[in-house]
């Protein structure tokens, strides 16, 4: 019963969601839980890498430390990460979490090399909340836009590394070079939305060090389905 009537929630917030977000076209957010230490992951990244390349995508790699224990400690990997995971794990009813995971939208998952299942949710229309981002003077502007009937949300900026190489030693993939795409180094909310026109000021300086890219992610309170999204190179 328990589940059922999370279901029914979750369903009525997608619709919700998908009512109210209005008419700005918005990419698709796919968001990969990977790790260095998983021998099933490089594909993953590999089409994560592909994905990126597309206008029409914001695409994140986010690295887990739960296989950290097999001998090799992934220097991306956050515990903040594996929380969001579980969150999601939580939400889209699955028992445990894995990698490689990839979530699509916040509304559903997939095997992280699942190119049908992506290609499927790229052929549909994504409407949502309109999200400008801009550098100005050492400083990151996020602006939205008014919309009516949204569900209060949380203002979520991700940093980013687009490319890194790693020599791995130990593990299930010791002794492969393994190339990583659009890797997070950063996950922080700068607010909360309810609708109305809103912006925010991010110091450059208040990033990590090497992040290269940052997103924006509009997504009602408890990670539900996103309804907002928009990335910028910072150089």
């Amino acid at each position: 019963m328990m589940r059922s009537s999370r279901g029914c929630a979750a369903a009525a917030l997608l619709l919700w969601c998908a009512a109210a977000a209005g008419a700005e076209p918005r990419p698709l957010v796919l968001e990969l839980f990977t790790s260095e230490g998983c021998s099933s992951c490089p594909p993953a990244d590999a089409y994560l890498g592909r994905l990126s390349a597309r206008g029409d995508v914001v695409a994140l790699s986010f690295h887990v430390n739960y296989w950290d224990s097999l001998g090799w400690r992934d220097r991306f990997a956050l515990s903040q990460f594996v929380e969001r995971q579980n969150v999601y794990a939580r939400n889209l009813n699955r028992a445990s979490v894995y990698t490689p995971e990839l979530v699509i939208d916040g509304r559903y998952d997939c095997l992280g090399s699942d190119e049908k299942t992506v290609a499927r949710a790229l052929g549909e229309r994504r409407d949502g909340v309109a999200v400008a981002l801009a550098v100005h003077e050492a400083t990151v502007r996020v602006e939205l836009g008014a919309a009516q009937r949204v569900p209060p949300s949380d203002v979520v900026l991700v940093a980013y590394l687009r490319h890194a190489v790693s020599a791995i030693g130990r593990g299930e993939n010791a002794g492969r070079t393994l190339e990583e795409f659009n890797v997070v180094r950063g996950l922080r909310t700068l607010g909360s939305w309810h609708g109305e026109g809103r912006s925010f000021d991010v110091p450059l300086s208040s990033l990590p060090a090497d992040a290269t890219d940052i997103a924006v992610l509009v997504q009602p309170s408890g990670q539900a389905p996103i309804i907002g999204a928009a990335a910028l190179a910072l150089h």
